[in-house]
């Protein structure tokens, strides 16, 4: 399916006449043309002959909790991971913007295939629509599977805005959320957008020292660097960033990290989620006691604390197992 072709097809039609595409394709969530009765038998024909609506994937369900993953193909033979998040009163779809990575975080799989192409904002929509075709209603975004957003800042606002649009998904844009490791122009772009979609930033360590050990980037955009950042972002917005941290054992997992994550985080409208590493092979998980203690002193000095559920680890669909696994 190329949402992008599609839309070129009906450029020499009446606006209406996208509108009820958009309709039928993302609302009535049809697999087929012929299912598009509001639109005349001619139209229907030539979208028939020249703009599927296939979707090439592949799926795996996990054992554990219902998580569902699915490994898209794309029109040029590249793959893609993608992922839809079960809750009790929501789904929530993991939608990568990116295939691979170029920042070679050491806890993600991702980044170890390198950067591969950026994602255009169809093959982002075309994502969340695979899961909406087998369970109805997508009531969450988060751009946090595989890739960096804010290096393909352009598509990945252009997908923002489509799954907001009332006339597709119809999400509301506090149910949208995009992850960053810490591009700073990106960080600062999103301040400045008339977006209501929330920022989380993958931070992991409290020191330069220790996170450019994990994430490289953070050589180019170090702590201070990443934090002036932020403090324009809620200068401007006014919107409480998420910080996520996962704990890996004997890495960043001390009290003294807690103490040195909890003086970052003061004064500031933040909310750290601490997230289990889910095994890629290089580190191990802290224990429940080092988490629970991390937790406890962050609360102590007055941080908003939680704690990310994981979904999927069985099928590597868990956060930072997304890729050639």
């Amino acid at each position: 399916m190329n949402l992008g072709k599609l839309k070129k097809l009906l450029a020499n039609y009446p606006d209406y006449r996208w509108d009820q595409v958009k309709r039928a394709v993302f609302q009535e969530l049809i697999t087929s043309w012929e299912e598009a009765t509001a639109l005349p038998v001619d139209l229907r024909t030539e979208l028939a002959e020249e703009a599927s609506l296939g979707i090439n994937a592949k799926e795996v369900v996990s054992l554990q909790d219902e998580t569902r993953k699915a490994v898209i193909k794309l029109e040029d033979g590249s793959e893609v991971e993608t992922v839809l998040m079960p809750h009790k009163t929501r789904n929530t779809v993991c939608v990568s913007t990116q295939v691979g990575c170029s920042l070679n975080c050491k806890f993600c799989m991702t980044g170890k295939m390198g950067l591969v192409r950026n994602l255009e904002y169809w093959e982002m929509i075309v994502q969340a629509l695979f899961f909406a075709r087998e369970i109805g209603k997508i009531d969450n975004i988060v751009f946090m599977g595989m890739g960096e957003p804010f290096l393909n800042y352009e598509e990945f606002v252009c997908a923002a805005e489509f799954f907001n649009d009332e006339k597709t998904f119809n999400i509301g844009a506090r149910n949208i959320s995009v992850s960053t490791v810490g591009v700073v122009e990106g960080i600062k772009k999103l301040a400045d957008a008339d977006l209501q979609i929330n920022l989380a930033v993958s931070l992991h360590a409290p020191t330069n020292e220790l996170r450019s050990s994990l994430i490289p980037v953070n050589r180019k955009y170090p702590l201070e660097e990443l934090f002036e950042a932020i403090d324009y972002y809620l200068e401007q917005t006014n919107r409480k960033v998420m910080f996520e941290y996962i704990l890996l054992k004997d890495i960043n997992d001390s009290k003294n990290d807690a103490r040195r994550l909890a003086n970052l985080m003061k004064g500031r409208l933040h909310f750290v989620n601490l997230i289990n590493y889910n095994p890629t092979g290089e580190f191990q998980a802290s224990s429940e006691e080092k988490k629970e203690s991390f937790k406890k002193i962050l609360e102590n000095e007055g941080v908003k604390v939680g704690e990310r559920q994981s979904f999927g680890e069985d099928i590597k669909g868990a956060c930072g197992q997304l890729g050639k696994n």
